[in-house]
């Protein structure tokens, strides 16, 4: 696997919009691109040490995945194919392919919808504390790691600096209305629904996951990523058992390094060692590898 680590793009001459967290986003005028770096961000703190092909494999699970949903939810995408980019970013072919696309210009509904199949993290915390998860009652005997008896709807809020911050369905009624909260929810368990099954017949458990949605031409469409080891926990199947925890192939193994480290989860973050970034990079490639049953990097 060649070391092609990229932490930020600087396109001459092309108008930067937004450095998120993980994505650099250009403005073209009548569409963006996306740039998938391979910076990584933990509890909300992007830290100084990249991960070799992150971004790579971040887009091109996206996608896949904007293809393989396409039924259930129109997404951003147009082309992830450099060849077919405007002739202003042609000289940036080189930086560009394989983590870049074009997209709508979709106006981002600022919550993150979040569903999980699977207690863990900080799911995990709360029910143990008082049988509940984002304040949804749940029944007694489930244990870290338990299958839920259907995936729940949990959300929060999108921030580009600090923490998000979990919020209530009824919040999301509150703020955007009861029809389009309502259909985020839908749309959100239908999405995980049908690539929880897909990602099983590979052997892989996505435990949870989340999604960004935005307006474009008035109808709600999937933006941002799609079942990627930084939106979602995917586990091993074949050694699943709940109250174990199970082999991961996504960003868990950097969050479980820093907890190790007893980090505040403030800024600055600390710098990963080589054998954790080494890691890291390996366990995206494998889930790459499950999904598409090859890994192009």
């Amino acid at each position: 696997m060649k070391d092609n680590t990229i932490l930020t793009t600087d396109l001459t001459d092309v108008k930067l919009l937004k450095r998120g967290k993980v994505r650099d986003i250009y403005d073209l005028g009548d569409a963006l691109l996306i740039v998938s770096t391979d910076r990584i961000s933990c509890f909300d703190v992007v830290l100084p040490t990249g991960i070799p092909n992150k971004g790579v494999v971040l887009n091109r699970l996206s996608v896949f995945w904007f293809d393989f949903t396409k039924d259930i939810i129109d997404n951003h995408l147009i082309t992830d194919d450099v060849n077919k980019f405007p002739g202003q970013l042609h000289p940036f072919k080189k930086i560009l392919n394989g983590r870049s696309m074009l997209v709508k210009k979709a106006e981002p509904i600022p919550i993150e919808c979040v569903v999980r199949g699977y207690i863990a993290g900080s799911a995990w915390d709360e029910y143990k504390n008082n049988q509940t998860v984002a304040g949804i009652k749940l029944g007694k005997g489930l244990y870290k790691y338990s299958r839920l008896p259907e995936p729940i709807f949990t959300p929060s809020t999108k921030e580009d600096k600090g923490h998000d911050i979990n919020v209530s369905y009824e919040y999301i009624i509150s703020n955007f209305g009861s029809e389009i909260a309502r259909r985020l929810k839908d749309i959100s368990i239908k999405l995980y629904n049908k690539a929880s099954d897909f990602a099983e017949k590979k052997g892989i458990i996505i435990a949870d996951t989340k999604f960004e949605f935005g307006f474009f031409n008035n109808d709600i469409v999937l933006i941002d990523e799609a079942f990627t080891p930084d939106s979602s926990r995917f586990w091993s199947k074949k050694d699943y058992l709940q109250d174990r925890a199970p082999e991961n192939f996504d960003k868990q193994f950097v969050r479980d390094y820093l907890e190790a480290l007893g980090w505040n989860k403030t800024p600055p973050a600390p710098s990963l060692p080589g054998y954790i970034v080494n890691k890291t990079a390996e366990k995206y490639i494998q889930i790459l590898k499950y999904i598409l049953d090859k890994a192009p990097v």
